[in-house]
C-alpha cells in the first residue's frame, strides 16, 4: 500500500484509470447531465441509498500516511500549487461548497474539468468526506459519471480505505466495483487477493467483475483466467459484458475465436449470444457462418438477429444466404431476419414471401411478421395472425394486435373485425372492449 500512498503527490488521474472509471460508467448505462437543485432521488440500481449528512467530517486519514488534511496544508497539487491557494479549499467547509458548486454547473464539459481540477487538490484523508458530502446532495443518474471519478481518484491514492468506505455505506455494488476496476487498473493480483479475503459464501464473488472491468484491455488473459472461475451467475455475466468490448475492439475473427474457446458451454453461449448482434453490423456473412458452425442456444436465438442486421443493408445478400441454406431450423430462423427487417417497411413483399417459403415458415416467423408490419399495415398484420399454429399463442395475438389497434383507430378496426371471422374467445374480448371504449365516450 505504500505505492498508492506515493501517489498522493500527484493526485492527477493516469489514462489507464481515467480509461478504468470510463468503462465502469458506460457499464453502468449512465451518462453526465444535470443535476436538479433539491432533487435527492437515489440511483435506479439501488445504490447509495443511506443518507449523508453534508456536514460530516473527515473520520479516516490516508491508510498509508496517518494524516489528515488539517496536517497537509500546503501539499502541492498537480499544478505545482498549494491545496490552500488553489481554489482557497483549506478547510473541509470550503471543499463542499466548491464540490456542490461544480457539481450544480450547467455545462457538462466545464462541470467535468473543475471536478478534476478539485479532485487534483484533494489529499488522500480528504477523499471521504468529498465523497460522503457528493452523496449528500443527492445522487441521480445524470452524476454516476462524477461520482464514478471521484472513487476512481480514491482508488488510486488508497484503495483500501476507499473500499472500507464502500462496504460500510453504499449498496449495489457501484462504488466497490469502481474502486476495483481502478486498483486493478494499477495492481490486479493486489485487487484479487481483497476480493478473495472479503468473500464469504459459497457463490460467485460479487467483486471480480469490477476487477475483470478493470484489467479486460491490459490484461485481457488474466481477465478471462479470473472470468472461466467463475460459477454461473449474474456477476459472471457484469463480467463478461465487460470484457467484450475489448474483445470487439481486436476484430471480429479475435472475439469470435476468443468466444469459441472457452471451455464452459453456458458461459460460450451467453458470449455468443451477447455479442452476436454486435459482430453483424461488421461481418454478417462471418457471424453467421460462425453460429451455423457452432449450434446450440445461442445460434437459435441470434441466427434472425444476424440476418435482420444483414438484410437492413444488403437485402439481396441476406435472401440469397437464406436460399441457399438446407431446410431445417436454421433455413426458418433465416427467413425469420429477413422478413422482420423486409415487413417493416413493405408488409406486403414481406406477406409474398411468408407465401412463397410456406415449408419453412413457423409460429415465430408470423410472429415476428406481425409485431413488424403492423405499425405500417395493421390490416394485413391482422389478417396473418389466423396462421399462428397455436391456439393459444394466435388468440392472445389477436388480443394484443387488435385491443391496440381499437386505441389507434377504433373505426378502421372495427371494420376490419366486422369483415373477418376472428375465434369465438377473441370475439368476445374484442366485443367487451368496444362496448368500454362507447362507454367512456358516453
Amino acid at each position: 500500500m505504500g505505492n498508492c500512498a506515493q501517489s498522493s503527490l500527484n493526485m492527477k488521474l493516469t489514462p489507464a484509470t481515467l480509461i478504468a472509471a470510463i468503462a465502469v460508467i458506460g457499464a453502468s448505462g449512465f451518462f453526465i447531465g444535470r443535476l436538479t437543485g433539491t432533487d435527492s432521488t437515489n440511483a435506479n440500481n439501488g445504490e447509495e441509498t443511506s443518507t449523508v449528512s453534508n456536514n460530516r467530517s473527515t473520520s479516516r486519514t490516508s491508510a498509508a500516511d496517518g494524516t489528515g488534511p488539517s496536517n497537509r496544508p500546503g501539499r502541492p497539487n498537480a499544478s505545482g500549487r498549494d491545496s490552500a491557494s488553489a481554489g482557497n479549499l483549506a478547510t473541509p467547509e470550503q471543499r463542499r461548497a466548491r464540490l456542490e458548486e461544480i457539481v450544480r454547473g450547467e455545462n457538462a464539459i466545464d462541470r467535468n474539468r473543475a471536478l478534476l481540477a478539485f479532485i487534483d487538490q484533494l489529499a488522500p484523508g480528504e477523499f471521504e468526506d468529498a465523497i460522503a458530502s457528493f452523496r449528500g446532495l443527492g445522487i441521480t443518474e445524470s452524476r454516476f459519471g462524477e461520482y464514478a471519478l471521484l472513487l476512481t481518484a480514491w482508488a488510486e491514492v488508497d484503495p483500501m480505505a476507499a473500499l472500507t468506505y464502500s462496504k460500510e455505506n453504499t449498496r449495489g455494488g457501484f462504488a466497490t466495483n469502481t474502486i476495483l476496476a481502478a486498483w486493478a487498473n494499477k495492481d490486479a493480483e493486489g485487487a484479487v487477493q481483497w476480493a478473495i479475503a472479503n468473500h464469504t459464501g459459497e457463490g460467485a464473488n460479487p467483486y471480480m467483475a469490477g476487477i475483470i472491468r478493470g484489467i479486460a484491455g491490459s490484461d485481457p488473459t488474466r481477465a478471462t483466467q479470473l472470468l472461466t472461475e467463475m460459477p454461473r451467475s449474474e456477476q459472471r455475466g457484469e463480467a463478461l459484458d465487460a470484457m467484450l468490448p475489448h474483445l470487439l475492439r481486436q476484430g471480429p475473427d479475435a472475439a469470435r475465436d476468443w468466444i469459441t474457446s472457452l471451455t464452459d458451454d453456458s458461459l460460450r453461449n451467453g458470449a455468443m449470444t451477447r455479442a452476436a448482434d454486435q459482430l453483424a453490423a461488421i461481418d454478417p456473412q462471418g457471424t453467421a457462418d460462425w453460429l451455423l458452425a457452432n449450434p446450440g442456444e445461442a445460434s437459435q436465438r441470434r441466427m434472425d438477429d444476424v440476418i435482420a442486421t444483414w438484410a437492413r443493408t444488403d437485402e439481396a445478400g441476406a435472401l440469397s444466404y437464406f436460399k441457399a441454406l438446407p431446410s431445417g431450423e436454421a433455413r426458418t430462423n433465416a427467413l425469420r431476419g429477413v422478413i422482420s427487417t423486409v415487413a417493416t417497411t413493405d408488409p406486403a413483399r414481406a406477406a409474398d414471401m411468408i407465401d412463397s417459403y410456406a415449408g419453412d415458415v413457423n409460429d415465430r416467423v408470423v410472429q415476428n411478421f406481425v409485431w413488424h408490419s403492423f405499425g405500417s399495415d395493421p390490416a394485413i398484420a391482422a389478417t396473418y395472425i389466423g396462421r399462428i399454429t397455436d391456439e393459444g399463442e394466435r388468440d392472445n395475438m389477436y388480443r394484443r394486435t387488435l385491443d391496440y389497434w381499437l386505441r389507434q383507430d377504433a373505426e378502421a378496426a372495427q371494420n376490419w373485425i366486422q369483415s373477418n371471422t376472428l375465434p369465438e374467445s377473441v370475439q368476445g374480448h374484442v366485443q367487451r372492449r368496444i362496448n368500454e371504449m362507447q362507454q367512456r365516450q358516453q
